[in-house]
């Protein structure tokens, strides 16, 4: 028998299907499918899959599951294949669809794009997802609702101006506004009141959050916000990684002299975390030096307000990282003081 060096299962999750891929990389680092089939995105589909891949798959490897963060209907199957000890890598969809492109596929389909995954994962060093704790699991669940609650306000406060601006408005139209805005601010003070009490109630997260809260700016929202979506930064290895994670990297085409084009952020990251920073950016750039540095420095060199603000933001994520990581709370004469260490030591 040949020897398989690695074996891959690359799974395109929808609402109700899973179109899945079996792949493998021989010896001499040929890379093939050799296997496909569809199965049902509940719990009897995924203990068919399972014992389908067991009977084909290779015995003396291990196999990785492989598939995209497709909204939320990728948790059961991930959570499913957690529970039985399987490995399983989840990768963000524009990772795939930039593979893709690469493969000059003209036609896109589920079949498609689980070939595209299985090829992925087996050309890749992916790294193995591990399920969320529990309460940072919650607390993304609740920052999430919050923030569509805050969306949904903002429609409605909207309609309610639009109305009373009209020749002749609706009495019943703009007394079930004010009611609707009403039980949306209720809702979201419950909403706050739990992700405060939820913080209170773990000692590791309410330390996470009083250290991120140090730096100017960061409230107890934005701290819960950051780590709710990063799990507590746990699958965070580095702060290149966080930013990208977020998608406040930068995007820079350029070839030659014909090709210029502007530096730019990519948003192909978690938008909750890219919204959480812009309010705590602006405040920091108000009562920190530091961050009012950096901004006053992009705005002279570049004269764009917004593209420093997004800097800041930048770097208060990379901050609240370094914060976390260290277990320190933010000073803002730090700098100050290792100058000062330094030239101590040389004297």
């Amino acid at each position: 028998m040949e020897s398989i060096l690695k074996q891959v299962l690359g799974i395109d999750v929808s609402q109700d299907e899973l179109v899945v891929k079996l792949g493998r990389m021989r010896k001499d680092c040929i890379t093939e499918v050799y296997a496909s089939k569809n199965f049902v995105n509940n719990l009897s589909g995924f203990t068919s899959l399972v014992g389908w891949v067991n009977k084909l798959k290779n015995n003396n490897v291990s196999i990785r599951y492989v598939m995209e963060a497709t909204g939320v209907y990728h948790e059961l199957l991930a959570y499913y294949l957690d529970e039985n000890a399987i490995e399983v890598s989840i990768v963000l969809p524009v990772k795939i669809s930039n593979y893709m492109r690469s493969l000059d596929k003209k036609t896109i389909t589920d079949s498609t794009s689980a070939e595209a995954i299985t090829f992925f994962g087996l050309e890749r060093d992916l790294a193995k997802w591990q399920r969320p704790t529990k309460v940072y699991k919650s607390l993304r669940q609740l920052t999430r609702e919050r923030s569509q609650i805050i969306e949904m306000r903002t429609i409605c406060k909207n309609q309610l101006h639009a109305e009373k601006s009209e020749a002749e408005p609706s009495e019943s139209g703009v007394i079930r506004l004010n009611t609707h805005i009403s039980l949306l601010e209720l809702q979201e003070r419950e909403v706050m009141s739990e992700i405060k009490a939820l913080i209170k109630s773990d000692q590791e997260v309410r330390e996470a959050a009083e250290l991120l809260c140090s730096i100017p700016g960061v409230g107890i929202l934005t701290a819960a916000t950051v780590l709710g979506e990063t799990n507590g930064f746990d699958l965070i290895r580095n702060k290149n990684q966080l930013v990208s994670y977020a998608g406040l990297d930068i995007i820079e085409k350029q070839s030659g002299t014909s090709i210029k084009g502007k530096p730019r952020i990519s948003k192909k990251g978690n938008k909750y975390l890219r919204k959480s920073l812009h309010l705590p950016a602006l405040s920091a750039i108000q009562h920190d030096k530091r961050f009012k540095g950096v901004f006053v420095r992009l705005v002279s060199r570049d004269g764009v307000k917004m593209k420093a603000a997004v800097a800041v933001q930048r770097k208060l994520l990379e901050m609240m990282f370094t914060i976390y990581k260290k277990k320190e709370r933010y000073n803002p004469n730090y700098f100050i003081a290792k100058s000062e260490s330094i030239v101590c030591e040389k004297n």
